[in-house]
């Protein structure tokens, strides 16, 4: 049945008596997530799970401008608000093995109280130690154990000299060693020319008891050594002592605070350890003359001191980051550089956190388009997820590229949620072609584009701008007219008059400019006209194309006919999708039929320009022309189909019914009205099929129509069961309540084709004969004398 579709039918309002406020500013901003209850669902579920290997991460899916990050944000800084803060992260420098830093988890808060208690103690150890080694004390001990020392070198070397006057000798002790001498039977030493002067017997004699001596001498020296050697030794353990003495209560303090950390007491073990093995070198350090040119003084501490990585004091819940630039540094972190005098050095202090490491314990948010652009990242993160550690390591060691030798710190213990973010069809990618991926990340949360148009979502729509206005103080009050017509925009976005849209950055967009507006015309509230206001600008901006596309149609660039009849000739109605805008047009259609046997002939598919679903939809066509017309006897004919002026591809099914009426039209000779635009796909049965972008179709007719003269005739015909999806424009439904446009709702074919040629399609009878009168008559007529022509010409 034809129906006329009323003002009613056209557009659905918001009631703005719903609003029971002045304005706005009294209501409490919207603070949850609404429209999103299937997302929210599997979210609690995908975050609430634990299972080993870190399988249920989440990958939100989702088109843009949902507003899923900020959603997923503030969804998790609820749900993370009661949950325990995770430890802080340290490193320290490992004494075993110094390349490999040794990780400290601790509470929250106790990272940095270690940290501020290591510098207490260095500035303490940096004081005190010159202090105490260069105390009377020590100096007296240390004077004591040489005057011992002293003594009992010098009584070795009376035992040589004691052991040499007996074999006939003195001693004689020299800055470059000791000097053996000879001596006389009177104990005088011998001359040179003394010595030389003695018979051969005697200075063999000599020399050979000088022999004994020199092994005398050398049994003294190692001696002597032992003794410098103790002496050495023991004056380096009087120094280890006094530093023991300085620093174990220290250190034995730092023990009682921290005795329920294991890996904690080893470090400072550690420390007691190394500090009393070089107290040489750190007084050495101490006490270096300065250099004539002032140049940075490295740390003599440094190995002793704490790289607080994460500090979580004062944090409230388990942590939640958000990582808009997924680089691995930005991911697992790095060990910076530094360098000196051309040299490049780095420690354990220079580590640097990534997210992971602040997301420990907690939440990280990435965006999957952004981290899939880093390669090296993906692969890292899938690493870190399926071993449970964080590895700082440098990209071209992970890419296994040859590097110089530097730090390998201790992987830390990851325990983490990963939330990605990213549209659909990524997702599917991903699943299909990263075998890691189906493993890690088990829940999916899928954001809708659209809600059920309640009083609630309503109510909540009002509340949202009331939450934006708290976030943008340039953003005025809404009267309740004016949150009616930001519910309706929102209803225009969803193309349906039971769905709002939940493109929330849209809406956004659409409340900041009629604020600005409101405020550019002197208004302390935003009312319905200007969110109007807004919205035509919106469009006005964007409508190049289309007003360009309307112009060429006005001055017969584009031959559209909108008045009058033309027999094979129907407008149809094709959309231009630019991505952020979207506007309807006529497209004319055309068929011609002369007499062979060639069928009907799809120009655009010949020409190449057809997509797969319009031939679809031609080959249907052809079927239910089949079904009426060769009831008995097999069509012969010749057809073809264009649409006029396309060049550039064509896809969809939508201008079904317009090539079935133009090649109705041409069969029966009868001509269609121009002024009525039709959309809408066919089954093989006739019915009418709902169309996509209906809404712009309707418009974009209307404009043009409005543009050459509106004549009371012209209109769109649509498929009834796209009636619901009407949120037409107010002009729009301002001109069909004054009667100068007109919608129509058709469910079949043979509606469509009575209503543009103002006679009945006709319905067969049992031999498949339609009646006189009717348009399908007329087509049977054409189509057997077609085949009678055809005929005769094979027979001659």
């Amino acid at each position: 049945m034809i129906e006329a579709l009323i003002p009613e039918k056209l557009r659905r309002r918001c009631d703005q008596r719903l609003f029971t406020f002045a304005s706005t500013a009294e209501l409490e901003p919207l603070s949850g997530i609404i429209g999103q209850e299937r997302a929210l669902e599997a979210l609690r579920v995908g975050l609430s799970l634990r299972a080993p290997k870190h399988r249920y991460n989440v990958y939100v899916a989702g088109e843009p401008g949902l507003g899923k990050t900020s959603a997923v944000a503030q969804f998790l800084e609820e749900l993370s608000r009661n949950q325990p803060v995770p430890s802080d992260i340290c490193y320290v420098y490992n004494f075993a093995v110094p390349h490999m830093p040794r990780y400290l988890l601790l509470p929250p808060g106790r990272g940095r109280d270690l940290k501020e208690d290591m510098d207490r103690f260095l500035d303490f150890l940096d004081r005190e130690l010159p202090r105490v080694m260069e105390s009377e004390e020590v100096k007296a001990r240390v004077r004591r154990e040489r005057e011992a020392f002293e003594a009992r070198r010098e009584a070795v070397f009376r035992d040589l000299e004691g052991k040499a006057r007996a074999l006939g000798f003195a001693i004689q002790r020299t800055p470059f060693g000791l000097n053996t001498i000879p001596l006389k039977p009177d104990g005088s030493p011998y001359s040179h020319e003394e010595f030389q002067v003695l018979a051969e017997e005697e200075r063999a004699e000599i020399l050979k008891r000088q022999e004994e001596i020199q092994d005398l001498v050398r049994e003294t020296f190692r001696r002597l050594g032992e003794l410098e050697e103790s002496w050495q030794e023991h004056q380096k353990r009087l120094g280890q002592e006094a530093v023991r003495f300085l620093i174990a209560p220290r250190i034995a303090q730092l023990r009682a605070k921290y005795a329920e950390f294991p890996r904690v007491l080893e470090f400072l073990q550690a420390v007691e350890t190394d500090v009393v093995s070089n107290v040489e070198a750190l007084l050495a350090g101490k006490n270096k003359p300065p250099l004539p040119i002032p140049l940075p003084e490295p740390d003599r501490y440094l190995r002793y001191r704490v790289n607080l990585l994460v500090d979580r004091s004062g944090a409230q819940g388990a942590p939640v980051v958000v990582e808009e630039n997924a680089t691995y540094i930005n991911l697992f972190g790095t060990i910076e550089r530094r360098v000196q005098f051309g040299v490049v050095t780095t420690d354990f202090t220079q580590i640097r956190p990534g997210a992971l490491h602040r997301a420990n314990g907690g939440y990280l948010v990435l965006s999957a388009l952004n981290l899939l652009r880093f390669p090296l990242s993906w692969d890292a993160l899938k690493i870190a997820l399926k071993s449970g550690e964080i590895r700082v390591e440098d990209p071209a060691q992970m890419l296994g590229y040859a590097s110089t030798e530097g730090l390998r710190p201790e992987p830390v213990p990851l325990q983490i949620k990963v939330i990605l973010i990213g549209p659909l069809w990524l997702y599917y990618l991903l699943y299909f072609y990263d075998e890691d991926f189906r493993k890690l990340f088990t829940i999916r949360a899928d954001f809708d584009m659209e809600m059920p148009w309640t009083e609630e979502a309503a109510w909540a729509i009002a509340r949202f701008i009331r939450a934006r206005s708290l976030e943008n103080p340039e953003i005025l009050p809404f009267t309740p007219e004016g949150v009616a017509r930001v519910v309706e925009y929102a209803a225009e976005l969803a193309g349906d008059q039971r769905k709002l849209s939940t493109r929330f950055a849209a809406l956004t967009a659409l409340i900041e400019e009629a604020s600005f507006w409101a405020r550019s015309l002197g208004a302390s509230t935003v009312e319905a006209a200007h969110v109007r206001l807004a919205i035509e600008k919106g469009k006005s901006r964007q409508s190049l194309l289309a007003e360009r596309v309307r112009e060429w149609i006005r001055r017969g660039k584009i031959l559209v006919q909108l008045h009058g009849t033309a027999v094979g000739q129907v407008n149809g109605l094709a959309v231009v999708d630019l991505g952020d805008f979207a506007f309807g047009r006529p497209q004319r259609v055309t068929a011609n039929v002369f007499a062979g046997k060639s069928g009907v002939v799809d120009i655009e598919r010949e020409a190449e320009l057809g997509g797969k679903i319009h031939t679809k939809g031609v080959m249907i066509l052809k079927s239910y022309f089949g079904e009426k017309f060769a009831f008995k006897n097999p069509l012969t004919l010749s057809a073809s189909l264009a649409m006029e002026q396309a060049y550039s591809g064509i896809e969809g099914d939508s201008a079904s019914v317009a090539e079935l009426c133009a090649l109705l039209s041409a069969l029966s000779g009868v001509p269609f009205k121009q002024g009525i635009a039709v959309t809408g796909a066919i089954d093989q049965k006739g019915n009418l099929q709902p169309v996509g972008g209906i809404n712009e179709k309707i418009y974009g007719h209307f404009l043009v129509c409005k543009e050459l003269g509106l004549t009371g005739e012209q209109g769109v015909v649509i498929p009834r069961r796209n009636a619901d999806e009407l949120m037409l424009p107010e002009e729009v439904v301002e001109a069909v309540t004054q009667g100068r446009f007109h919608v129509w709702a058709c469910d079949s074919v043979e509606e469509v084709v009575e209503l543009l040629s103002g006679m009945p399609a006709g319905t067969p009878n049992e031999n498949g004969e339609y009646p006189e009168g009717s348009l399908f008559h007329l087509v049977q007529k054409r189509l057997e004398e077609i085949k009678k022509s055809v005929e005769e010409s094979e027979e001659d």
